[in-house]
């Protein structure tokens, strides 16, 4: 994939405005952080040269000077919310964040548990928090917020909450999910430093929508396929083209929830230091895309594969297709199609011409290499080692034996009681592996393994979830037509 974004201008630049930031509000600053911390795929994906973990690296940058507080709504602790992409609660994902940030050498000084009420399980999150040494505050909730300026901003409101102590000029507010109270913390710490003194300001991390790229540019359109079931858009910043005559993007609720902020931030600090709520923000990213059309074509493929992904969603759960819809009008917003990828061709093809599931995948040097269904290997495996023997430039031979094959798939069928005797990735890497212990060929085939990462593959079924993990382990980006291999009720 050719690199259109300029990942250590970005992290300088990132760093720097931050560093400024905290400046203009006397030397603390409270930083809403929205988005993956560092863990950012999706604007690996969309801005190619991003590194998933720039905000942590542009963070290290700066570490001696910050401080984190991750904080946890106490209604998601009763209800048990849980992060759809690791599959854990978000109480357990406060401790997974803590250790990550730990062992990264942060100062993750404390977790501040919103909308508190009692809970019982909030309670019960409390006392583990005690256990493991975690300081924790409560924050609780605020009749009529958050439109009720009046007693926001007082001591029934924000003066009611814990004050959270902290000692560093750069203060990053996260938590494991949306809605989990990071803004409020923010302005109820902003009052209750105010009420004693200290100089403090707020400023908001998001890295989309990119605030000076066109509302129609393809990487904000593919924000909007990422959040597609969130019913949520991007739009024009009215505040910023009324006071500065200048055309921005922001998020419409950012939009909308802007003038009671301002209000908010008056009472508090006497004046609203900002005059839009894209004035709010810190990103940088939009300077440091150096090929915009490199950006641009990365930025259509991701809505197609948002797309793709929905359509799978709807056909396995019934539900969702209004999200699809939505999403082929993100396509033609962008100028995309479902062929943007020419995996999506070439797997169709294959499976037409052998008249079994087939799979296809795109190269780091644009080849596009195929698999097939066989009475040993499924696509997803097929197209795998093909993808490895020709980046290993391996002629068409059989690297794994038969004699290592047939015992695994005996092993399925025989004692494990699996109908399908054929391979999944997984089971294919791991006979790869066996056999590059005395095999150096299938061991030169076995290193290539990592060039895999970016490439999309494209499959005429929808696969496995065994396969999926896989291929996601790899770096490899997945699509399958919304369509099952066998017509039946229950699919695993």
């Amino acid at each position: 994939m050719t690199q259109g974004f300029d990942n250590q201008k970005y992290i300088t630049l990132q760093a720097e405005h931050i560093r400024q930031r905290i400046e203009q509000f006397g030397g603390k600053l409270y930083l809403e952080f929205g988005g993956k911390i560092f863990d950012d795929y999706h604007a690996a994906r969309v801005l190619p040269g991003f590194e998933p973990d720039s905000k942590i690296r542009m963070l290290k940058s700066i570490s001696d000077d910050v401080e984190i507080i991750i904080t946890i709504n106490a209604n998601h602790i009763e209800k048990s919310k849980v992060r759809g992409d690791l599959g854990i609660t978000y109480d357990q994902d406060v401790l997974r964040l803590m250790d990550i940030f730990r062992n990264l050498g942060f100062y993750a000084s404390s977790v501040v548990i919103t909308q508190y009420a009692g809970q019982r399980d909030a309670d019960a999150f409390r006392n583990r928090l005690a256990e493991l040494g975690i300081t924790h505050y409560l924050h609780y909730p605020i009749p009529g917020y958050p439109t009720d300026i009046e007693r926001i901003v007082s001591e029934e409101g924000f003066g009611k909450n814990d004050y959270i102590e902290t000692t560093r000029p750069l203060v990053v507010v996260t938590a494991p999910g949306p809605g989990s109270g990071k803004m409020a913390t923010c302005l109820s710490q902003l009052y209750n430093e105010h009420k004693r003194g200290q100089e403090a300001g707020y400023a908001k991390y998001e890295t989309f929508p990119v605030w000076n790229l066109p509302l129609r540019h393809p990487v904000n359109v593919a924000y909007e396929a990422a959040t597609a079931d969130l019913d949520d858009s991007n739009a024009i910043d009215p505040f910023h083209l009324d006071v500065y005559g200048k055309t921005t993007v922001n998020y419409n609720r950012d939009i909308e929830v802007f003038p009671v902020l301002k209000n908010i931030m008056e009472r508090i600090m006497g004046e609203c230091p900002y005059a839009s709520p894209t004035d709010m923000g810190v990103n940088m990213a939009g300077n440091a895309i150096v090929d915009d059309e490199a950006v641009c074509n990365a930025a259509r493929m991701e809505v197609v594969r948002r797309y793709f992904q929905a359509a799978v969603s709807a056909k396995r759960t019934g539900v969702g297709e209004e999200q699809v819809e939505k999403l082929e009008l993100l396509m033609q917003q962008a100028d995309a199609t479902p062929n943007q990828s020419p995996a999506r061709s070439a797997a169709l093809l294959k499976e037409e011409a052998t008249g079994a599931p087939a799979a296809a995948m795109v190269l780091p040097d644009g080849t596009v290499v195929t698999g097939k269904t066989s009475s040993l290997l499924g696509c997803a495996s097929s197209l795998l080692m093909n993808a490895l023997k020709a980046l290993a430039g391996v002629d068409d031979v059989d690297v794994i034996t038969d004699a290592v094959i047939e015992p695994i798939c005996d092993l399925k069928t025989s004692h494990l009681h699996h109908r399908n005797p054929r391979l999944h990735s997984d089971e294919t890497l791991i006979a790869l592996s066996i056999s590059s212990a005395t095999d150096p060929l299938a061991k030169k085939i076995l290193d290539c393994a990592g060039q895999l990462k970016g490439c999309d593959a494209f499959f005429s079924v929808i696969i496995g979830s065994t396969d999926v993990r896989i291929y996601k382990a790899l770096g490899i980006n997945v699509c399958c037509e919304p369509k099952y291999e066998l017509q039946r009720y229950y699919h695993k």
